[in-house]
């Protein structure tokens, strides 16, 4: 008779996420993950497989908790520009920023080699965009194009942030993000 799983794969592969992301990919070895689960290796090997394995466990598990995020937030924000932009702020706390733009590249990284993770992120990239352009237009398409751009932005936003910390992340993201719906929806930007 198989043994029961005293601690569900959700709670091990959270434990880990912050592992994987101070260790990156390459750095996470079974026995680091042993430890910050609570489980032997040998438990997490027969569990996971190989490290690669456990890896992209981990990422999917990520990958399906920003799903959610997102869902929530897309279902809770208000249907204008500024909720697009409130959206975007909820999946990027102040307490993650310094985090996700440092850390978070390691994983990235990853996201875009694995093809099972690199088909995830696309995915959750159309909903976001869908999300967005919602907010953004009342056009489909236009909807569309808007929030990949806003998401770019976002993103974009968020990257330089990092390098530059010349307010808040929070603050300079909001900032980036208002000026571009001015400029962008609102068609509100100054001319030469």
């Amino acid at each position: 008779m198989a043994r029961r799983k005293t601690i569900p794969d959700a709670q091990v592969l959270d434990a880990l996420l912050d592992a994987l992301m101070e260790a990156g990919p390459a750095g996470l070895t079974f026995a680091r993950a042993a430890q910050t689960a609570g489980l032997s290796a040998a438990t997490l090997v027969q569990r996971y497989g190989d490290r690669d394995a456990l890896v992209q466990a981990i990422m999917l598990r990520a990958w399906d908790c920003l799903d959610a995020e997102t869902a929530s937030a897309d279902a809770q924000e208000a249907p204008t520009p500024e909720g697009a932009i409130a959206l975007l702020l909820r999946l990027m706390s102040p307490e993650r920023a310094e985090r996700d733009v440092t850390d978070g590249l390691l994983l990235l990284r990853e996201d875009i080699r694995n093809p099972i993770l690199r088909a995830r992120g696309a995915a959750w990239g159309y909903r976001l965009a869908e999300a967005l352009g919602r907010r953004l237009s009342p056009d489909p398409e236009k909807g569309r194009r808007l929030g990949w751009q806003m998401a770019s932005v976002w993103q974009g936003a968020h990257t330089w942030w990092g390098f530059t910390r010349q307010d808040t992340a929070e603050r300079a993201i909001r900032n980036a993000l208002e000026e571009w719906v001015r400029d962008a929806v609102e068609g509100k930007g100054k001319t030469a």
